[in-house]
């Protein structure tokens, strides 16, 4: 206990050392107005690490540097003013207004480090000059009341919310469907470049597909209308370096997914009446919640007026740069467009940390629910998706496509816009077009040869609409292997297109994989689209080995034998984005401390999984998905009483290997012992998730599970 609290008490002068060591160099700049120079202090501090033993010599010391320093400080402030002792009184010493002491309050335990943090560093950020520190300890310790509530109100000041506390006022409207998109396209009109025009080109193709969804939705709901809600749209990778790099790539082949997604989210929130906000510049962004000038130490001006804002992870790490404190406080509103999703694993920094989860973009320790992926990755993130282009097959015009298009429906379009993706693949093009007539639409830089085989017809870069007319002619959509999981081949078998794709034999993952190394997931990686394989499948999409020609022909010989009709999933339709973007909206909310009531208990199935296989996985086996938001149910005793189920300690405690699978032994709250049970936590507490094994001989898994409501299924509404 004497070493920690020395070390405390070395920590807290070295710190004060530094802060007296700054007020000196403020105050002594041009002129010679004390003796008392920083080499003083560096003597000082010096001959404190030679001696330990002289911490309490050092205190007084440091009494009588500090004293100097208010002195010093007077006179600077009040160069014209003769100095005079401060008068006294009976009742101890008269404090002015530059003569603060720093109070000692038990319910403001770390006031007196604030106050020595800023006096060393508030000069690092000119947002702490914004809200008037000028180095005084008077004006530090007004700004811990009023700005950052880290000290108690000063003498004679009342205690009031802190600014960016305050609650605004009630924002009664209802959000009730809307018949038109002219909203959205004024609000992408005041934004412009490349990737805002792909956008906006996307939603104005799409617009009669979205209003037409908003119009059976509006006829058919019985739902409650929900409030108008206040949405920023903030696409972090369009903004700043990063943004222009991005920008840069779009008309040269680059991807593309995250711009689709965008689209058609800003589309949906337009339809379900939302009032919408979009911006892809760092300075509005700082306009549009107040953020203080500065770096981003100090908190926003105001509260945020916005009810939800969308993002993307360099989005996040913005708004953190932006808001000081206020970023805890109004981190649940935030929702984090992430396409290939966060494992809980990733999420917690401390755990991510001690269980060796290396990654470059997790560790926020946001609610796993808050992503929102592209695809049904996981049920611990939140499925936003996107909607597939539902349309008639249509012919391309002549004039459109190259001599060698014969106007025959044998033809296989190639799924790679940049050279590098063909790399390897030629052997494997070169059996498909044996049969097909095989096009692609490959960049190219001007002034350039082309490396394709000799036997590709390559349109190059085609806008988004000559691309579809394009796929509306084929038969195939040819996967290379990459890009993953995007959604291009989910667009092309809505046209009636089959999906012919490599197998991945070992997978892919962050292990063995540059794509996915550093990203939050541990996902195995069967395929270039692993769920256009699970959740469509044969005979929309085939799954082949592409080193094996054998493999690949007979693939492509049942593909040309069969009729296949277009199929869009629900899930990846308007409506369906529309009515699960609904109940995203409604149902969820991480800023409540009370346990999720939505999905309703009633849709909970319990099942129990063989040892080793994830919530997931043993769900969809029985055509249902593992629902994180309805662990809370079974975290009781009478839970696991109504199931006749029993936990035992496991004789391993090697349970930590499952967390980031969602992998439950047994669901039980915090603290909770059963009657036959010791439960053993893996670190994920913070999501309810404990592990125990049901026998010693014998392990299952507990899997909470959400019913699929016929064709809804995988689209999260619940009623």
């Amino acid at each position: 206990m004497y070493r920690c609290r020395r070390g405390l008490g070395f920590r807290r002068l070295s710190l004060r050392l530094e802060a007296l060591s700054t007020q000196v160099q403020r105050l002594s700049r041009g002129k010679d107005v004390t003796q008392l120079t920083r080499d003083d202090l560096s003597l000082l501090l010096q001959s404190f690490r030679q001696d330990q033993h002289g911490l309490a010599r050092l205190e007084k010391e440091l009494l009588i540097v500090s004293q100097k320093l208010d002195q010093l400080g007077r006179n600077h402030h009040h160069p014209h003013r003769p100095h005079t002792p401060p008068p006294h009184d009976d009742l101890g010493a008269h404090i002015g207004p530059n003569e603060c002491e720093v109070p000692m309050d038990t319910a403001y335990p770390v006031c007196a480090e604030k106050v020595e943090f800023l006096q060393a560093r508030w000069q690092s950020d000119p947002c702490y000059a914004f809200y008037g520190v000028d180095g005084t300890t008077c004006s530090i310790l007004t700004y811990l009341s009023l700005i950052e509530d880290f000290c108690p109100p000063r003498l004679g000041r009342n205690h009031s919310a802190l600014p960016w506390h305050k609650k605004l006022p009630s924002y009664t409207e209802k959000a009730e469907i809307r018949t038109s998109l002219s909203q959205l396209f004024e609000d992408i009109g005041n934004n412009s470049g490349p990737a805002l025009n792909f956008i906006r080109s996307r939603v104005e193709r799409m617009s009669e597909q979205w209003i037409q969804a908003g119009g059976r939705l509006m006829r058919s709901s019985n739902k409650t209308l929900s409030s108008q809600m206040r949405v920023l749209l903030y696409p972090g990778a369009l903004a700043g370096s990063a943004g222009q790099r991005f920008e840069a790539m779009v008309e040269r082949g680059g991807p593309l997914g995250e711009l689709v997604q965008w689209a058609d989210l800003s589309a949906c929130l337009t339809i379900l009446g939302h009032n919408l906000t979009l911006s892809t510049s760092q300075r509005q962004l700082h306009s549009l919640i107040g953020a203080a000038p500065g770096r981003g130490s100090c908190p926003i001006q105001w509260p945020l007026t916005f009810d939800l804002i969308y993002t993307d992870y360099h989005g996040l790490a913005h708004l953190q740069g932006a808001m000081g404190l206020a970023f805890q406080h109004y981190q649940c509103r935030f929702r984090i467009l992430d396409s290939f999703g966060t494992e809980p694993a990733f999420n917690l920094e401390s755990y991510a940390n001690s269980h060796g989860y290396k990654t470059l973009w997790g560790r926020w320790g946001l609610q796993p629910l808050q992503y929102m992926t592209m695809f049904p990755h996981t049920p611990d993130n939140s499925f936003l998706g996107f909607v597939s282009k539902e349309a008639e097959r249509t012919e391309v015009r002549e004039e459109e496509l190259e001599p060698e298009t014969d106007g025959t429906d044998r033809i296989a379009v190639v799924y790679g816009k940049q050279d590098y993706m063909w790399q390897g693949k030629s052997e494997y093009v070169e059996v498909i077009s044996e049969q097909l007539e095989t096009h692609a639409t490959v960049y190219q830089p001007p002034g350039h040869t082309s490396n394709l085989p000799s036997f590709i017809t390559n349109h190059g870069l085609l806008t988004q609409e000559h691309f579809l007319r394009l796929l509306g002619r084929a038969k195939v959509f040819v996967g290379l292997g990459f890009p993953y999981e995007g959604p291009a081949p989910i667009e092309a078998i809505a046209l009636g297109c089959v999906f012919l794709q490599p197998r991945f034999d070992p997978p892919h993952s962050s292990v063995n994989n540059d794509f996915y190394k550093g990203k939050p997931t541990s996902r195995q990686i069967s395929s270039q689209h692993p769920y256009a394989e699970e959740f469509i499948g044969r005979p929309h999409v085939w799954t082949v080995d592409m080193a094996n020609r054998t493999d690949v022909r007979e693939a492509l010989k049942a593909i040309l034998s069969t009729e296949v009709k277009p199929f869009a999933p629900r899930e990846l339709t308007c409506e369906g984005m529309l009515e699960r973007l609904h109940g995203y909206i409604t149902h969820q909310n991480f800023c409540s401390k009370s346990v999720p009531t939505w999905p309703p208990e009633s849709a909970l199935r319990a099942h129990l999984g063989p040892l080793g296989q994830s919530c997931a996985g043993v769900c969809r086996r029985s055509s249902l998905v593992c629902e994180p938001a309805l662990f809370h149910h079974l975290n009781s005793p009478s839970a696991f009483t109504r199931r006749s189920t029993t936990c035992f300690l496991p004789t391993a405690l090697g349970v930590d290997t499952v967390a980031s699978s969602r992998s439950l032994y047994c669901s039980v709250a915090l603290a909770l012992t059963l009657p036959t049970a010791d439960c053993v936590p893996v670190g994920l507490t913070y999501l309810d998730r404990w592990h125990c094994a049901l026998t010693a001989s014998e392990q299952r898994t507990v899997e909470e599970l959400r019913k699929w409501l016929g064709e809804e299924k995988r689209k999260g509404e619940y009623d």
